[in-house]
């Protein structure tokens, strides 16, 4: 019997694809997730999941930092991004922050399926119309994913406010802290990342595309 997990914040999509995931593996366990850290907590209670089913912008994910963070965490664990992006270059930073497929949320069931077929026999899956169209991704953003995947949650959520130009004080009132906290965060942040600066930080996470981590 397969066990899945589904990550993804829209509980009418999480039940539309329980619905026709359970046409093609009538024996399938599934379990849910709506946010990064509820899936982290299942991801560690859960050590015999066949696969993850992975969205990029669920909140606490942001961009990239969700797969980034569970390919570190669980190296060994199949990560299937489903996603409503058929963007070549989307695709290509997946693949290369470790997904083993990418699966537009638009396919049909039956697609669906065989795109996880394809995942879990170790194929890896990418839809028809970026095959052949997908850069390696580069030895720098290797590297950057690798200190980014060193962040906590929190500190990825200072990151991102911090390269969105917000002060100090903005940031403790964003995030409920202290101005001590956020100083203490930016300094493990730097430290991680190996930068010196708030300008080198800010480019470092461009490099990522970075997005808003929902709260």
């Amino acid at each position: 019997m397969a066990k899945f997990l589904i990550a993804d914040d829209h509980p009418l999509f999480r039940e539309a694809l329980q619905g026709a995931l359970a046409t093609h593996y009538p024996e399938l366990e599934l379990r849910e997730a709506g946010d990064l850290d509820s899936t982290l907590v299942a991801l560690t209670e859960d050590d015999d999941l066949d696969l993850l089913l992975l969205d990029l912008h669920m909140p606490g994910s942001g961009d990239f930092y969700g797969l980034i963070r569970i390919r570190e965490d669980f190296p060994l664990l199949p990560v299937a991004v489903i996603s409503g992006s058929e963007d070549a270059a989307v695709v290509a930073k997946c693949i290369g922050f470790g997904a083993l497929g990418f699966i537009p949320k638009s396919l049909p069931s039956a697609q669906i399926a065989e795109a996880i077929d394809a995942i879990l026999q170790g194929d890896g899956w990418v839809p028809e119309s970026v095959r052949g169209r997908l850069d390696n991704l580069t030895a720098e953003d290797q590297e950057i994913a690798r200190k980014v995947a060193d962040l906590t949650p929190q500190q990825y959520r200072v990151l991102y406010l911090l390269h969105e130009g917000l002060l100090n004080k903005q940031i403790a009132y964003q995030l409920n802290i202290t101005e001590a906290t956020v100083k203490a965060h930016i300094t493990a942040i730097f430290r991680k990342l190996g930068v010196y600066s708030r300008t080198q930080a800010v480019l470092l996470a461009e490099r990522l595309q970075l997005e808003a981590p929902v709260n």
